[in-house]
């Protein structure tokens, strides 16, 4: 059951970026709206990796570009070490880029199909400096070098002379370059095959030990999300369900789309047997019109009237454990009193 609240947010103190209320909505003509991301809440402490995860359509694409303001928030605030980025102008706005980067999801078409790589990867440094190649070389050598890229062999070769996952690797040296403090990493796996998915998955691990990074690692594939993440949160149609450390999570889900989303992984067994409970009836709600209350009910075996009528708001279950339910899946005395409640129209 998805909904709101901020009863998981810890002191903003130990946090790099903190998110509040986060509201993005894109008009769909005839004066209706695409509800994508609907007040959401969470934080990542500096060297921590959180894991942003749901069925395609629930935001946590959008949620990445809003913390960059692209698009800018229709609401909420986003704060990186302090500084609430939605307030600021477009000068200090693109300065304040430069400690927060990117990588998107298509590998392939976010290079420019026209330049060689060397300029790829240093054209962030032809706009902040230095502006001396001479001096800008031994920088995007070093990053290519970092992600496994031969620097001189890349150099002058174009984006469309490399596989996908090499793109990849171009990508993040790009977005390394800068030497930001947090990344956003758009499904950076999703499009590459699984052996090489392990590969680039395996560096960002090293590259975040070597380079001290924070990391928003958002994906679909909760399998992929386990191994990298300390923390993960779940979306479902732009609000937030769950949130908690990986391993408790995975191992004592409390929100039945989390159950769900975990029971649809694919276990490496041909001989393992087909569990026909994990299901989820009913057809994946429209954005435009999101349903009252709880945005999960309409495919929840376990919705009510309250459910109807009552949006839930994130309650504890444990240290780090935080689900927004109003029937979670955990013993009743273990889920704290909610903060606060918000009656939907």
């Amino acid at each position: 059951m998805a909904g709101s609240g901020k009863a998981h947010l810890r002191d903003e103190a130990d946090t790099i970026l903190r998110v509040e209320d986060l509201t993005v909505e894109f008009p769909a003509g005839r004066g209706r709206v695409v509800h994508a991301v609907s007040g959401i809440s969470f934080d990542i402490a500096k060297g921590e990796t959180l894991g942003l995860v749901g069925e395609s359509g629930c935001g946590k694409s959008t949620t990445g570009k809003a913390i960059l303001q692209l698009p800018k928030p229709t609401g909420g605030s986003v704060r990186v070490k302090g500084t609430d980025l939605a307030a600021l102008d477009s000068e200090s706005m693109r300065q304040a880029r430069t400690g927060v980067q990117m990588i998107f999801q298509d590998p392939i078409s976010s290079l420019n199909p026209r330049r060689m790589i060397g300029d790829v990867v240093a054209e962030p440094l032809e706009v902040w400096g230095p502006h001396d190649e001479d001096e800008q070389w031994p920088i995007v050598a070093n990053m290519l070098d970092a992600v496994g890229i031969d620097p001189d062999v890349a150099r002058f070769k174009r984006p469309h002379e490399f596989s996908g996952g090499q793109c990849q690797r171009i990508s993040i040296a790009r977005a390394l370059v800068m030497e930001p403090e947090l990344i956003i990493c758009d499904e950076p796996v999703s499009a590459l095959d699984v052996s090489v998915q392990a590969q680039i998955l395996n560096m960002l691990e090293d590259l975040k030990a070597q380079y001290g990074l924070t990391l928003v690692f958002i994906a679909h594939d909760l399998a992929v999300v386990k191994n990298i993440s300390d923390r993960v949160a779940v979306m479902y149609l732009g609000k937030m369900c769950e949130i908690s450390e990986s391993d408790e999570l995975y191992e004592h889900p409390a929100h039945p789309y989390t159950a769900l989303l975990l029971g649809s992984i694919p276990v490496p067994d041909p001989l393992a047997s087909i569990d026909d409970v994990v299901m989820s009836e009913g057809e994946l709600p429209s954005p435009l019109a999101p349903p009252s209350g709880c945005r999960f009910r309409t495919r929840c075996p376990y919705a009510d009237e309250i459910c109807e009528r009552v949006e839930p708001q994130m309650r504890r279950v444990n240290d780090d454990h935080f689900v927004a339910c109003h029937h979670p899946l955990v013993p009743a005395d273990a889920v704290g009193d909610a903060t606060e409640v918000s009656i939907s129209s």
